[in-house]
């Protein structure tokens, strides 16, 4: 039988306290400030999911979720909230609540908020090869550096892809960010 995992508060928000099930609702759940790449919620604060990582982005108009990027690991989004636009293999197409985005291993994509307000996206990826060479890489596209999410160079270093962000910061959920 697999227990219930105990939570810790943290000051950024609540966070399972070791290995198990639990039931942790977004707003008091931990979150990062990304600036003007919106905010995050981090449901594994604290842990390390090996197989699938479940995030929630909050995007204002113009806000990347990511650098234009493909992974070696599929991804899949889904919008809850709001409008956005979806950058893949160069090309570009509007999102609307409920749309659903499946990224095969090796697709190049990106996501930015659009419209005139917030946008909620449920991102879910898999993990086998998310750390290390081989992870994936930053390619150059014209339309996602036009949309402020594109890197100029050719680069597979997170570092280097993001250079020009503010490092995200640890926070409580704010008002506002979920309908």
């Amino acid at each position: 039988m697999v227990p219930e995992a105990p939570f810790e508060e943290t000051e950024h928000g609540r966070a399972a306290g070791g290995e198990g099930w639990f039931v942790l609702n977004a707003r008091d759940a931990s979150w990062y400030d990304r600036g003007e790449r919106g905010a995050i919620c981090h449901f594994e604060e604290g842990q390390d999911w090996p197989q699938v990582g479940v995030n929630l982005f909050v995007l204002g108009p113009g806000n990347p979720m990511s650098m234009y990027h493909w992974e070696a690991d599929q991804e899949d989004f889904l919008v809850v909230l709001g409008e956005a636009l979806l950058i893949a293999e160069g090309e570009e197409r509007p999102l609307r609540q409920w749309d659903f985005v499946h990224c095969p291993v090796g697709m190049n994509h990106v996501i930015v908020g659009a419209g005139d307000g917030p946008c909620v996206v449920v991102a879910i990826g898999a993990r086998e090869h998310q750390d290390g060479e081989g992870w994936g890489g930053y390619p150059v596209d014209e339309g996602a550096l036009r949309h402020g999410a594109g890197v100029e160079q050719e680069t597979t270093v997170a570092e280097e892809a993001y250079a020009r962000f503010e490092k995200r910061q640890p926070t409580r959920y704010r008002d506002g960010w979920l309908p």
